[in-house]
């Protein structure tokens, strides 16, 4: 009866929510797309006057060279530029604030995060880091941003979080082994550039995590029971994109085509969970992340079969719905059996990436922890279509042990 009273708390606290959502206002980022757009962005922030930046990105991708012509478009534009590179999957407390230290040494105005999810959310928060003067864990949270952050441009390298048109970042907590969101509409960045051109190098495994991590975005902002027809058009422009054109991206990473709608579909994901929410999948994987540094696509997209199971009683219909809109299940079949499809289609696009269905470093001790940690999450930040207990929330995980 407990648990009853207090579903019933949080569905009416969540429409509260919900109503508080669908009128705030979202400032979307100026979007360039298509080949070359990088550079657009890179003419834009010089025409907004900036004239040092911090670039923000990871030693790998400067190691390619993927930032080149980025640099060279900004030295003939004389916008003097500093590179930090330290940051990891994952960005950590102490990853923000060696970044925040290289601004500030150069009085850099304005940040340009090149990269996946990591660097883009460590930008964000390096940027906050310089307008207000407090610890990054304090800043973590809802709407704590208060003086909000510096002109932000992003440039995803990857098609999978969505950074570059959310509100959210991550923070990974070392020390106490645990992903702090930080969500406030200062982070959004000012603009970015969807240039599938730079993604064409990205390796197989890396583009197949990515790809199901905006899946994920797509789906859980689907089933959230904050969705909005306006996150509904968005989550389903992407989902239909993703089933397309991810198994070209992950097979033949040359194709520029394939690269360009996996972009644009990852952007729409993260404008629809922007304002729709996720639920119980990222609970589960921030975790993860936090206790055993896995990839954030990787966690998602082996955590998203088992939670869409356990969910299945109460987001059949939406399921089904989505299911349709990608030509997916029996074109006659009831709702039941067309979401059990998608679901499948899940786990068959799992399989055929190599993505495993079980967690390898998941150890049985860990997951009360981890179940008490995505609960948590979960509670007043997510509207999910069907809550979880303690004992639910630690079945559920024990499904993802290597020996399950």
């Amino acid at each position: 009866m407990l648990h009853a009273l207090e579903v019933i708390f949080l569905r009416l606290y969540m429409l509260i929510f919900k109503a508080v959502t669908a009128i705030l206002p979202f400032k979307w980022p100026k979007v360039f797309e298509g080949a070359d757009s990088s550079l657009e962005l890179v003419r834009f922030i010089a025409s907004q006057g900036h004239k040092r930046v911090l670039i923000v990105s990871d030693a790998v991708l400067v190691k390619l060279g993927i930032l080149n012509k980025m640099q060279a478009e900004l030295q003939r534009l004389n916008v003097q530029f500093a590179v930090y590179d330290g940051v990891e999957p994952n960005p950590t407390v102490q990853q923000i604030e060696a970044g925040y230290g290289i601004l500030k040494q150069n009085n850099c105005e304005a940040i340009l995060a090149v990269g996946g999810g990591s660097p883009i959310d460590a930008a964000k928060m390096i940027g906050a880091r310089a307008k207000n003067q407090k610890p990054i864990v304090k800043m973590t949270g809802l709407f704590r941003i208060w003086r909000g952050m510096l002109p932000l441009y992003a440039v995803p390298t990857t098609a999978g979080t969505g950074s570059e048109c959310t509100i959210a970042a991550v923070v990974t907590d070392t020390e106490n082994k645990r992903k702090l969101p930080a969500m406030d509409l200062k982070l959004m960045p000012t603009a970015c550039a969807l240039d599938g051109a730079l993604m064409t190098g990205l390796p197989p495994h890396i583009t197949a995590a990515t790809g199901m991590d905006a899946l994920t975005h797509a789906v859980e902002a689907f089933v959230s029971n904050n969705a909005m027809r306006k996150t509904d058009v968005k989550a389903i422009e992407a989902t239909q994109l993703i089933m397309k054109y991810l198994d070209t991206a992950v097979t033949n990473g040359s194709d520029v085509v394939a690269r360009q709608k996996m972009a644009r579909a990852s952007h729409l994901a993260g404008i629809a969970f922007t304002q729709a929410g996720v639920g119980y999948v990222h609970a589960i994987a921030h975790k993860f992340g936090a206790m055993y540094h896995t990839p954030h696509g990787l966690a998602n997209a082996i955590v998203m079969p088992h939670v869409l199971d356990y969910s299945l009683p109460n987001c059949a219909g939406r399921l089904a719905e989505l299911a349709r809109h990608c030509n997916i299940g029996p074109a006659k079949g009831d709702d039941l059996h067309v979401a059990q499809a998608f679901i499948q289609r899940i786990r068959d696009m799992n399989a055929k990436f190599g993505i495993p269905t079980t967690l390898a470093a998941l150890k049985s001790e860990d997951i009360p922890e981890i179940a008490k940690s995505a609960l948590g999450e979960a509670r007043f930040t997510y509207a999910v279509p069907r809550y979880m207990t303690m004992d639910v929330a630690k079945g559920v995980i024990r499904q993802m042990l290597p020996s399950a």
